[in-house]
Order: structure tokens, then sequence, then C-alpha cells
């Protein structure tokens, strides 16, 4: 595993692989276990989308790894004036040994990874956000067991998160049905490895979706970027809400699950966030332990 750019360049043992290496450095960090398995190297960081989890986690673990952060906004570096994404590329492989990107466009981490010669992981893009499903699959997987046969639900906008949601759920042997507006589905070509692969059901109801679920996940209705969608956003997601309603037709010891930052009284309401607001910042916490081995992996 050289890089991390999408979910669905990994295998699922790939992918229980990372979860196994993330639940290790998690036991080992909660006992008070050194594991400098990164020491004397340098992430850099390039954030053209900001972020509060990804900056703190990523920065966190690269110490406890023995390794050095270096923080880089799109307004210190030349890319944001207009450099080619080869160029940087290129210049940043001689001074690092690894790159985070968190941005916009898919094809700026692919193009990262095509022209440098140091592993790139994906911190987030408008396509997908890999490092936040692995934290999520971890979590589930801590509550439940195992995460083979079981049913994860998704609810609302088919972005991001749908689309990392679906792929890491399939490729660990789970089951995933999605609730999402007609004009807000998933990315086709999701949809398309979706569909190839079985064990997945799209609907335009939230209740049918819900049905005996073990697990439901939903973000927020306007993603960063779409602010200005927001009011229009509101009216196409009215009825996919997370709420006690959809939890009636999932499993009595149905977990939920949230990326944040979440809207309390949109996507979900305030009583559903907080009765599962253990799980929901144990999920937050696993983004450290999650994108440590990730780390470890691509940069060890």
């Amino acid at each position: 595993m050289k890089h991390l750019l999408k979910l669905l360049d990994l295998s699922g043992e790939e992918i229980i692989d990372l979860l196994n290496l993330a639940d290790q450095l998690k036991y080992e960090r909660r006992h008070g276990i050194a594991h400098p398995h990164l020491a004397g190297k340098t992430l850099g960081m390039i954030f053209q989308k900001s972020s509060t989890r990804t900056r703190v986690s990523f920065e966190t673990g690269m110490i406890q790894l023995g390794g050095y952060p270096l923080f880089l906004s799109s307004r210190d570096l030349q890319i944001g004036r207009g450099e080619p994404v080869q160029d940087t590329a290129r210049v940043l492989s001689r001074y690092l040994d690894g790159i985070m990107i968190r941005t916009f466009a898919q094809k700026e981490v692919e193009d990262l990874a095509s022209y440098g010669s140091i592993p790139i992981i994906n911190g987030l893009t408008d396509f997908c956000h890999p490092c936040q499903v692995l934290a999520d699959l971890m979590t589930v997987r801590e509550y439940k067991g195992s995460l083979s046969g079981l049913k994860m639900c998704y609810i609302g906008d088919g972005n991001n998160m749908a689309n990392s949601l679906i792929v890491g759920g399939l490729k660990v042997g789970m089951k995933v049905s999605v609730a999402c507006p007609q004009a807000y589905q998933p990315d086709q070509q999701v949809l398309d490895f979706a569909n190839a692969n079985g064990g997945f059901t799209m609907t335009d109801d939230p209740c049918a979706a819900a049905e005996n679920a073990d697990v439901i996940f939903t973000d927020v209705w306007a993603s960063m970027g779409q602010e200005g969608e927001a009011e229009k956003r509101r009216i196409a997601f009215t009825g996919y809400q997370v709420n006690d309603e959809v939890l009636g037709a999932a499993h009595a010891d149905c977990m939920v699950q949230h990326c944040l930052p979440a809207h309390r009284g949109e996507e979900i309401t305030e009583k559903v966030f907080e009765a599962h607001a253990d799980e929901i910042f144990e999920e937050a916490e696993n983004r450290l332990h999650a994108q440590k081995a990730v780390m470890v992996r691509v940069m060890g």
C-alpha cells in the first residue's frame, strides 16, 4: 500500500489490516506504550479546505508516531497561486516523507500521487473521505465485535461520506442501504461498484433504508463549499432526518454515527444525537488511531 487516495483502490483485506493496526495503536496509546514508527520523518499537510478534526488528528498522530507534521495552507503555497500540481508534487517529494491533502478535486490528489515520489494520503475531497470511513468502520467493529454481515444505513446527501461508506462497507462484507433524494445521489462510479458487488440497496425512503439496520450514518445537508445552496438543500432534504421514527425501523441496539460537525435539528435530532453521543465521539477519537495506522502503512 503506497498511497491512500480512495477506498476503491484498497481490498477488503487491506482495510481490515488498517483497522487491526489502528486497534493496536489505540491500545498502546491508552496504556502509555510509545510507538515511534515514523521517527525522523516529516508529513506535509496541505489544507485547501479548513478542518478541526483532520488537522488536529493528523498533527497529533504524527507527533505520537515520532515524526514532524508541517501545516501548509493554500495561502502559503504557490499551488494556491497557480503553480501546477505536478510541479508542487515534484518539489515537495524532495523535502518531505509524505503528504496529506484536504482539498476539493479528487484529480488533485491523484495527480500528486502520479507526479510525486512519496506517499499521498487523501484527507478529504469532494469525491471521498477515506480516513473518516476507516474511523467509522473501526468504531462499528469496536461496538459490534465484527463487520461482516452487519447492515449499514446512510441517510442524507449522496456526498463524499456516502461514497466512501458505500465502498468501505461493501468491501468489508457489510450490507449497505442508502436513502437520498433523487437529485442528490452518490457518484455514478460508486453506484456502479455497489451494484456490481451485491448487498446494496438505494431508496428515497429513509425508514425503508433503516429497516433492520445495525448502524445508521448521516452527514450535514450542505457540505463545505455548498453554503450558497443551504436553503435549497434544506427543502430538498426535508424528511431525511435521523430521528425516533427512523430509529424505530432499525434494530433496537442500532448505533448512530456522524462524522461531525452536526447540525442538530436538521439531519439529526438533538435527542438522537445525545442518546448516541458516546458512539459519535468515540468515532471522532478514532480518526486519530485510524490515520496513524494509515501513516504507518504508507510511510513506515
